[in-house]
């Protein structure tokens, strides 16, 4: 397989693999437009490809090597990269990126972009009871890097709804679960995310699932992930985002205000430490 040379100056092969798109179409004559209608998608996909905003895709790469005639060079340059995400979340991740808002939900698990190090250390583990070591370093070292996403103090807004189980479960101990509720109450006291807590007493109301994120975004439309057990979906048909937004506005009205929910996470934060002092 062809590497990155001084002469295309590409650094990484995400890099090489974006020039060599942009190189290949650009020599079958196609605009980004013509090439996004023979593999089934759309001229600004192929741009956000280029640029670098999405991921040379296995599936996308099989069409453009058709399309192109390139053998099976794309889907190899494809394969060749290293995954930072398990599989079915890899996609949810670079929508992530792009969105202008965030709406999640979660009834057992601190979501993702809110997880300490720790945290995410123990949930990873507990999903991976027997992996090397290395394995599960990695996976937290790509969490951590995605939480990036929260350093611009604006963009994306972030709303979370959160089940009063997640507060409570002990994720890696008292004491880890005390400097995770007292992060999450720093992000809220930063004015960087909203979020709010359905109480126990909420019953079955506002209950959606393991987690849901809706995301939007300045010039496309919303899009739905969920995620179980090993499992992760993602939602773009219209009439089923629409659902998931009935749902999502249900889990608010049955939530407690953003500062009485505060109060709730900064209550059993301290539950957690002094319990982890005994």
């Amino acid at each position: 397989m062809a590497k990155p040379n001084d002469e295309g100056g590409a650094q990484t092969p995400e890099e090489f693999a974006r020039e060599e798109l942009r190189r290949h179409r650009a020599a079958a004559g196609l605009t980004q437009e013509g090439l996004g209608e023979r593999i089934f998608t759309s001229g600004a996909y192929v741009g956000q490809m280029e640029c670098g905003t999405r991921r040379l895709r296995p599936e996308i790469a099989e069409l453009i090597d058709k399309e192109l005639g390139t053998g099976d060079y794309f889907a190899r340059l494809a394969g060749a990269f290293k995954a930072k995400y398990v599989e079915y979340f890899a996609i949810a991740a670079e929508l992530e990126v792009q969105a202008t808002a965030i709406y999640d939900y979660a009834s057992s698990l601190v979501p993702g972009l809110l997880q300490t190090e720790d945290y995410a250390r123990a949930v990873i583990r507990g999903g991976n009871p027997t992996a090397l070591n290395s394995y599960v370093e990695s996976l937290v070292t790509s969490r951590m890097e995605r939480q990036r996403l929260l350093d611009d103090p604006v963009s994306p807004e972030l709303w979370v709804v959160l089940h009063e189980a997640v507060l409570r479960t002990e994720v890696g101990g008292r004491h880890v679960m005390a400097v995770q509720l007292r992060h999450i109450a720093a992000c809220v006291r930063s004015n960087r995310i909203t979020m709010q807590v359905v109480p126990f007493s909420a019953g079955a109301q506002g209950t959606l699932g393991s987690l849901v994120s809706i995301m939007q975004f300045a010039d496309a439309p919303d899009v739905v992930y969920t995620e179980g057990p090993r499992v992760g979906q993602l939602v773009d048909y219209p009439a089923l985002v629409q659902r998931h937004w009935k749902l999502y506005d249900l889990a608010r009205a049955a939530a407690l205000s953003p500062a009485a929910s505060l109060a709730l996470i900064e209550s059993v934060a301290e539950e957690h430490a002094k319990c982890a002092q005994t």
